[in-house]
């Protein structure tokens, strides 16, 4: 059997699973557990995407301390990696006995382009855009009539000439205030009405015609305060190090932003957001100065305690998409509170340098893995069998053996009695 499985999407579930249990020879157990629910029924799945054979699972924690902008928050996690929710929860304890994080974000402009080919005089044709940009709104608005009575639409537009290996090309940036949206609907749309217009206006031809998920006009930036105090001077010291590092080489960076999508992708994640969009946008943000850099910063204040901040784009929503058709993402954003899509990113920038600190923090002063195997090692006592408080007992005395071998779990787990 291959997998040139014809008409495969038009199959109900129940022969969808069939025919992946004959190819991949799965047991009925297996075919037991796609089948089982959650949430999320599997009918509202099949609407979500295409040839669903079942739904999968991640722990929801909640992320608790958190003071933003005055403002209490309990912070929906959804995430696979241990120590990531504990981590949050206690660098925002720790935050909050400076008055928590302060953060802002601007109007929440996305950016679609319009790729055009073939133009003969690049400067007539900016300048032949620019004059006919009343028409281009009016176009443009005219295919989302609900964004533009909510106060968005298309602000402004702007020309680039690009050099590229097929010749040069003028890229036409529409610039769009998509309000709570995440946007890509609506910029999309947009930049496909507005296409055969600019072929007018250029005498070229449109090309691609797409949202860019590099956010550069929709920013967030959160800042908070560590105490001296709290931190002690040489844990300080040690993380405006860890900073400099990382400002000096890209592999320290890449791990380093990694660490700050560990917050801002598990709220997305449990909030319904398209978090490989933020991903995509933040790593391209990193890089906007020629090198790639830290998203996060550090310095100290004039009291010598520990100030970060984070800026970065943050193109999410609160309608559309996952946020209304999963229901656990409803309840996330319901617990959350948020009133708006900047406020949601707020949060979610506030994650991300919780997460930041707390992993330097963490690394500069005793190591990552202090607290990072705890939990792991309850992770290889599950899988080697044990239940119950066998779980806790077997996973301490991993950690006291500094091993984290299944086998060598097993082995003490017979001996424990199991």
């Amino acid at each position: 059997m291959n997998s040139a499985i014809p008409r495969f999407y038009e199959m109900p579930l129940d022969r969808r699973l069939k025919t992946v249990q004959e190819f991949s020879g799965l047991d009925d157990n297996e075919i037991a557990l796609l089948k089982q629910e959650c949430a999320l029924d599997n009918s509202i799945a099949e609407i979500m995407i295409e040839n669903v054979i079942g739904t999968t699972h991640l722990p929801v924690g909640i992320a608790t301390y958190f003071l933003i902008n005055d403002k209490d928050y309990l912070i929906p996690m959804a995430i696979e990696e241990p120590s990531v929710v504990a981590a949050a929860s206690h660098a925002a304890k720790l935050a909050r006995l400076s008055g928590g994080f302060k953060a802002k974000s601007t109007t929440p402009v996305m950016t679609g382009q319009v790729q055009i080919k073939n133009v003969h005089d690049f400067d007539i044709a900016e300048e032949t855009i620019l004059k006919s940009i009343d028409s281009i709104k009016a176009l443009a608005n005219k295919q989302d009539s609900t964004l533009v009575k909510r106060g968005g639409g298309l602000v402004s537009a702007e020309c680039r000439k690009l050099e590229t290996e097929r010749g040069d090309m003028l890229v036409v940036h529409l610039n769009i205030d998509v309000r709570d949206a995440m946007g890509a609907n609506a910029v999309n749309t947009m930049c496909e009405s507005v296409a055969p217009y600019l072929e007018e206006l250029t005498g070229g031809i449109a090309s691609m015609k797409i949202i860019s998920n590099l956010a550069a006009q929709r920013l967030v930036t959160a800042e908070a305060v560590w105490k001296k105090n709290e931190l002690g001077e040489e844990l300080i010291e040690g993380i405006l190090d860890a900073y400099a590092f990382a400002k000096a080489d890209p592999y320290r960076a890449a791990t380093n932003n990694k660490g700050i999508m560990n917050g801002i992708d598990a709220v997305l994640i449990a909030a319904g957001n398209d978090f490989r969009a933020v991903e995509s946008g933040a790593h391209s943000y990193a890089c906007m100065s020629g090198r790639y850099q830290p998203l996060a910063h550090y310095r100290k204040n004039e009291n010598g305690d520990l100030v970060g901040r984070i800026e970065l784009p943050m193109a999410v929503g609160i309608v559309g998409g996952a946020t209304k058709t999963n229901p656990i993402a409803r309840i996330a954003l319901k617990i959350l509170g948020v009133r708006s899509a900047n406020e949601l990113g707020e949060i979610s920038a506030c994650a991300g340098l919780a997460n930041n600190f707390a992993a330097v923090r963490a690394i500069v002063k005793e190591g990552i893995q202090h607290g990072h195997m705890k939990l792991h090692a309850k992770n290889i006592a599950i899988i080697a069998g044990a239940q119950g408080d066998k779980v806790h007992q077997l996973a301490e005395r991993m950690i006291r053996e500094k091993m984290v071998s299944v086998s060598r779990a097993e082995e003490l787990l017979k001996e424990m009695g199991h």
